[in-house]
């Protein structure tokens, strides 16, 4: 039905100019609507920029080009999208706006059309409740940049109708995209889910874990993350992230899970934006080398590495140990999925610090490993250790060196980096799974293709086990005394009966 309906997209900024661009690809006429005409130049520049690589590249014929371009119809006149059968609003993330300009739009269309929001954290609902036809409104999140990213979340709102899903689903598939259901929560799934991304690398920067470029370097390298933390928020603009940290926060009754971080306020105050203002967490241009991660010395001489009979996760480590010709030998005496050099016991972390666990378990000499998403070729790994054994962790970066790893020294913080983060992604994705009907295969997918992390954190947290992240995060509760770690109920669930955290 929609299949060749005229498009009207609401605003000119990058999310409407790459949906404005999508939409004429897939055949459409396009009404590209913005108050500013400078906006409206920017954005014929940037889809044409954008074309004219695809041509360089031999990606797009260059009559193509042209065809695509002569379906845009820019205009700052409202009234010029009279009669388009689909609307996709796509301004600045404020209720009111929205629901003010989809109020001025809703007479100039016909009663079947589709009028569609690309909010990322608003209420579908609460947007529908201003217009005259709720029942036709639904939420249709696109991801930055719109043209590439292969995921869509499609939203109802309590009055949508079904068969405006439908037609979504099918508009999404004719466009190239794979689209979710997402239940309509402050932040839908992909957002929501996201938040302890940014959250907890905010706090590990705080709480002085290890400069932010050895954070981003370790949820690359050793996480399998396509961006750290910070350089993410520096790509996609600061106040663009506060803004949905915000709302989430707002919506959820001021959840302090989900609490702005001050030094994320103060960037924002200060113009610090990321890349499109020229500075973040780094600088940008020609001036802009980024710090680089610096990482522990390693000791001169290789040290025997002695291991437990079962080394559990650290198992692919040991073996890339062997190989690469250090002295490795198994050591009755040594708890499971642990290693020791020197006197000096190497275990994964397990969400305390290494003060607490050295003294619960009557270790002076003790090296907590951060995780690692593939320990077999992780290139960089996170370490913190007791100061007794301050001789033993650069005899083991010495090791490490010899197969090829960078050993990065971390303060003493509970749950490091990667383990922390990873754990509470898995913990979101399992709440919002505890309390709406979306799928785990669905959080999987979105979390995939919409953010690109290098595994569903539901089926991560199946590879891991429930019962290893449960402990994490309850070590954590135990540590900070703070809400933002409650676990779960999926979570607790699979940790006691065994049900499948990604079924």
């Amino acid at each position: 039905m929609f299949a060749h309906a005229r498009v009207w997209v609401l605003g000119a900024g990058s999310m409407g100019v790459g949906i404005a661009q999508l939409a004429a690809q897939a055949g459409h006429e396009v009404c590209l609507y913005d108050a500013k005409p400078q906006a409206l130049e920017r954005a014929l520049a940037a889809i044409t920029a954008d074309l004219e690589g695809a041509v360089s590249r031999g990606k797009l014929q260059p009559e193509r080009r042209g065809e695509i371009l002569g379906r845009i119809r820019p205009t700052a006149q409202l009234e010029a999208g009279k009669g388009s059968g689909i609307v996709v609003e796509a301004i600045i993330e404020d209720l009111g706006a929205k629901q003010e300009l989809l109020r001025q739009v809703e007479p100039l269309i016909d009663g079947n059309a589709l009028l569609l929001s690309n909010t990322s954290s608003l209420s579908i609902t609460a947007i529908a409740a201003a217009l005259a036809r709720p029942q036709r409104v639904a939420g249709w999140h696109f991801f930055n940049p719109a043209v590439r990213m292969k995921l869509v979340e499609i939203i109802p709102g309590v009055q949508t109708d079904s068969a405006v899903i439908d037609d979504l689903c099918a508009l999404s598939r004719a466009w190239g995209k794979t689209a979710v259901i997402a239940p309509n929560v402050p932040g839908f799934i992909v957002n929501r889910v996201a938040r302890p991304y940014y959250a907890e690398a905010w706090r590990l920067l705080a709480e002085r874990a290890a400069p932010a470029p050895a954070i981003d370097a370790l949820m690359r390298q050793a996480g399998g993350f396509a961006l750290g933390p910070f350089e993410l928020m520096d790509l996609i603009g600061h106040d663009v992230n506060l803004a949905v940290t915000e709302s989430v926060f707002r919506a959820t009754g001021f959840d302090p899970r989900y609490a702005p971080a001050l030094l994320q306020q103060e960037l924002v105050r200060a113009g610090h934006l990321g890349r499109k203002s020229g500075r973040g967490l780094y600088r940008y241009g020609t001036d802009g080398a980024k710090p680089a991660c610096l990482t522990v010395v390693p000791a001169p001489e290789i040290p025997k590495v002695r291991h437990a009979a079962a080394p559990g996760l650290l198992g692919p480590l040991l073996k890339r140990l062997h190989d690469a010709g250090v002295a490795v030998e198994p050591d009755a005496a040594l708890p499971d999925e642990t290693l020791a050099v020197g006197h000096s016991r190497i275990a994964v972390t397990d969400g305390r610090t290494v003060a607490h666990r050295a003294a619960a378990e009557s270790q002076p000499g003790l090296i907590l490993l951060d995780f690692a998403l593939d320990f077999a070729n992780a290139s960089l790994l996170g370490a913190t250790a007791t100061s007794t054994a301050v001789a033993d962790r650069d005899a083991f970066a010495a090791a490490l060196a010899a197969a090829g790893v960078g050993l990065v020294e971390l303060t003493d913080v509970a749950g490091l980096v990667v383990m922390r983060i990873v754990s509470t992604l898995v913990n979101e994705a399992a709440d919002l799974a505890s309390w709406n009907t979306v799928s785990a295969a669905d959080i999987d997918l979105a979390m995939q293709l919409g953010t690109s992390y290098p595994r569903g954190p539901l089926a991560w947290g199946q590879w891991l086990g429930a019962a290893r992240v449960h402990t994490v995060l309850r070590h954590l509760a135990e540590h900070y005394g703070d809400a933002r770690y409650r676990i779960a109920p999926r979570l607790s669930a699979s940790r006691w009966n065994g049900a499948a955290l990604d079924a």
